[in-house]
């Protein structure tokens, strides 16, 4: 299979949970700045949420620009990804109509957590395709961001039981970290 099609394809699913979410941010009652107060939370998880689709769908793009081929576990490794991110739209309005809940925070935690276990599957299954002498091995090496994403996860995750806004301060400090898209990448391909 072409990397093409599967690009495409992960390309509309990503444009499809961006439009979901913004789908459920309901203008509100009233006309006046107050009116707007309540709906706060709901829009943080929003951007915290939009940021989050962008660096998959940035850093996605990458990866699969680094690959050669496609095989059948690549396939089944992007849908594993797909999967998660497909929930996020769903987290991201429980924990923006629940801000102060704990539940709600860990779950999101949990969903961004399996993301990123599900996008390393990915990036494994690709650098198991094209052979661990290539570009993308290289350039990925010990992948010292993904492993303290991971970390940083794993530990908002238990923290939201004792105050969620301290999870919620982990999870801006991950999208903070990736905002720039994986320079390792690029820098092996555009050499």
């Amino acid at each position: 299979m072409k990397k093409d099609r599967l690009q495409a394809f992960s390309d509309g699913v990503v444009a499809i949970l961006i439009t979901i979410m913004v789908l459920e941010l309901k203008a509100p009652d009233g006309a006046t700045l107050d009116a707007l107060r309540p709906l706060v939370p709901l829009f943080a998880a929003y951007v915290v949420s939009f940021v989050f689709l962008g660096i998959y769908w940035n850093n996605h793009h990458h990866l699969l620009h680094a690959a050669d081929r496609i095989n059948g576990r690549i396939l089944w490794a992007n849908l594993h990804l797909l999967f998660w991110l497909s929930l996020i739209p769903w987290v991201t309005w429980w924990v923006g109509r629940n801000h102060n809940a704990s539940v709600p925070t860990a779950l999101y935690g949990v969903v961004l957590l399996a993301a990123a276990f599900a996008y390393l599957i990915l990036q494994r299954a690709i650098i198991k395709a094209q052979g661990p002498g290539s570009r993308l091995a290289a350039a990925i090496g010990r992948d010292l961001k993904g492993t303290i994403s991971a970390l940083l996860y794993a530990v908002a995750i238990p923290a939201a039981f004792l105050t969620p806004w301290i999870s919620d301060a982990l999870y801006v400090g991950v999208a903070l970290v990736w905002l720039v898209p994986d320079r390792r990448i690029e820098s092996r391909l555009f050499e």
